[in-house]
């Protein structure tokens, strides 16, 4: 039998309306002949009460005196409460259709409650509900440790449910449902010229979604690639015969050149300078683990070791190198913009055009470093806007859409 995964965000389930549309994806696969496994995010909506944030306000949010696996315990009410809905709406539109928790589901992870890592998956409990089901509704962004303890999997974890169950279970695709049309050349919100990719590779999906593109967790697009697992990435409003952004290997995916692909952003944070005239480099990563301040965007030189925190990191950062009398600098309210393409490799003159492109919009470059299939550079966040849209009409202004 063919499987196909669909997993729906919290916007795609948020009301009875947009379940709807949903279910329109799910029986459609089913008209085709496949089994499908949906897995399901909360309801994202501000009028829920049970919605993850509601849920965590009873407990009084960051305040609370819960332990994390009680909180495990809560936070995994929504998924299951947005799954059983699910069902009852798929049974009632006809479907053969059950639900599954992520622990019911053969999803064994961990005990690091809040952000569990997953071990293992069974096939089994998902095989046997096949045999009279044709859709079974499986609770993203949980599971469960070996002893049938609650755990959840992090931001995005839903994401990260659907396709290791994907690979698990062999399925054919999994498409990952969002409220946009697919993988964007940039941020829509902030660039004018914006516009949906046809098709990505992994590599370029994971560097995109790693450095601010939120349609996708990395980790489900690199399970995704180690399982070989095609993945499209689609709108749930879009009608079941548009396919979105097809994500593949590379060599399938690219049938005409590009050295760029996409361009996404990261904001809010602060550059740091620190001297090493007094101090070594090792000495300030070692300090820094210490108080567990987690560092991105790392450039060492002889005099000075540059990196960027998060803005809410920024104070303790600074309290630590005073107290150790460690000469620094700081650039508050900064913005990393990240060019990706998997021909950026071997394609000479690219950090030229960036260069030149934003010098010749007085924007002023604070760092930058590269990877083979990435160029990265800092700005202050006042020109962000600026400079994600003359990077993309540079590099992606004359494509159409067609082709890209």
């Amino acid at each position: 039998m063919d499987i196909i995964v669909q997993k729906f965000g919290g916007s795609s389930v948020k009301d009875e309306s947009a379940r709807l549309k949903a279910l329109k994806h799910v029986k459609s696969a089913v008209q085709q002949g496949n089994k499908v496994i949906v897995v399901v995010s909360a309801f994202r909506s501000h009028e829920t009460p049970y919605a993850n944030d509601a849920l965590l306000n009873l407990v009084h949010a960051e305040q609370t005196n819960l332990t994390n696996r009680e909180l495990d315990m809560l936070m995994s009410v929504g998924e299951t409460i947005s799954a059983t809905v699910f069902t009852e709406l798929a049974l009632e539109q006809g479907l053969k259709a059950m639900t599954l928790t992520g622990h019911d589901a053969g999803i064994i992870t961990n005990d690091e409650f809040q952000n569990a890592k997953i071990l293992k998956v069974d096939p089994q409990p998902i095989q046997s509900a096949f045999q009279t089901a044709d859709v079974v509704v499986v609770t993203g962004f949980q599971g469960a440790t070996k002893d049938g303890r609650i755990t959840t999997i992090g931001r995005g974890g839903s994401d990260v449910s659907a396709a290791i169950l994907g690979a698990a279970l062999n399925a054919t695709r999994v498409d990952i449902f969002t409220d946009v049309d697919g993988i964007m050349t940039a941020d829509p919100r902030l660039v004018t010229h914006a516009r949906c990719l046809k098709t990505i590779s992994y590599e370029e999906l994971a560097n995109m979604a790693v450095n601010g593109a939120r349609v996708i967790h990395p980790r489900a697009v690199e399970i995704a690639k180690q399982a070989n697992l095609t993945m499209r990435i689609r709108a749930t409003y879009q009608q079941p015969t548009e396919l979105g952004t097809l994500v593949t290997n590379h060599a399938a995916s690219v049938k005409h050149y590009r050295s760029v692909t996409g361009i996404a952003h990261q904001t809010d944070l602060t550059q740091f300078s620190v001297s090493t005239d007094k101090v070594s480099s090792a000495e300030i990563f070692q300090l820094l683990a210490t108080h567990q301040l987690s560092i991105d965007f790392i450039n060492i030189s002889n005099h000075q070791v540059v990196f960027n925190l998060v803005n809410g990191d920024a104070p303790l950062a600074e309290n630590v190198f005073k107290k150790s009398e460690i000469t620094y600098q700081v650039v508050s309210d900064c913005a990393k913009v990240a060019v990706v393409g998997a021909g950026i490799s071997g394609t000479p003159g690219i950090t030229a055009r960036i260069v030149t492109t934003l010098a010749a919009n007085h924007i002023h470059i604070l760092q930058s470093t590269d990877s083979y299939t990435t160029i990265w550079i800092l700005v202050k966040q006042t020109d962000l806007k600026t400079a994600l849209n003359v990077l993309h009409d540079e590099f992606l202004g004359a494509y159409q859409q067609a082709k890209v």
